[in-house]
């Protein structure tokens, strides 16, 4: 059964709303582990639009479970990561102009860059996942600079319908299986909510499953607990 981390950001982003305290993303965070939750992920943007640095430290400070960091290749947030205690982290592509992450990271055209950082990384303990669009090349790249994980971005099969999503699963699933084969461990998310989750299941050796705005959605109507229960619901059922 794929693992469920939830991702925190957009609890961030209510709060930033205001440049208050309310709601704590970290108090959420652990209301969704004492719902089952596997781990918890965030994203340290550049321009801090919802995550801040305090966060970082205070959850990997209360958390029980583990704490998967995305970061960019940006030297101040790598600087910040090394130093955060995080068991996990996932180099995702990052543009101030979109609203979320808009596509996977380019690994072969960031190669020197990766190949600095992810030993950096990898050196304080933590795991190193690469986010990437199902693509062969992406994949057999990701292998070259030295990173044990992929996370493939399931944005396209997400926004897809009929046959359009089933050929985006086919994708995942391809580029799924090229990773295994080359020795990888794999990870997906994006996108995923309570209807589409259970065709992503489908994809062979997914470990991880990365799912945020859907539940932090959900759990407005019937708050957090109620929400993460729902999401593992599903997931178990199908596993």
């Amino acid at each position: 059964m794929s693992r469920l981390h939830v991702n925190i950001d957009h609890v961030a982003t209510v709060r930033q709303a205001r440049r208050g305290t309310s709601p704590d993303p970290i108090a959420w965070a652990l209301e969704a582990e004492q719902a089952g939750a596997q781990g918890i992920t965030c994203h340290l943007r550049v321009d801090r639009r919802h995550i801040q640095d305090e966060d970082v430290l205070r959850l990997r400070s209360e958390i029980k479970t583990v704490l998967n960091l995305e970061l960019s290749l940006a030297p101040e947030i790598v600087r910040i990561a090394l130093e955060s205690g995080a068991e996990c982290f996932c180099i995702v592509p990052e543009n101030r102009k979109e609203i979320t992450t808009e596509g996977g990271l380019d690994v072969i055209g960031e190669r020197k860059r990766l190949k600095e950082t992810i030993p950096a990384l990898g050196g304080t303990g933590g795991l190193v996942s690469l986010f990437i669009d199902p693509d062969l090349d992406q994949v057999a790249a990701t292998a070259e600079v030295g990173a044990p994980f992929i996370e493939l971005h399931t944005g396209a099969y997400a926004l897809a319908s009929g046959s359009d999503r089933e050929r985006e699963l086919e994708r995942l699933v391809t580029a799924a299986e090229h990773a295994h084969a080359l020795g990888l461990c794999v990870n997906a998310g994006h996108g995923l909510d309570y209807e589409n989750t259970q065709g992503i299941l489908a994809v062979p050796h997914v470990e991880e499953l990365n799912i945020g705005h859907a539940i932090v959605s959900r759990a407005l109507t019937v708050g957090v607990r109620a929400a993460v229960g729902e999401m593992l619901q599903i997931i178990t059922n199908k596993s």
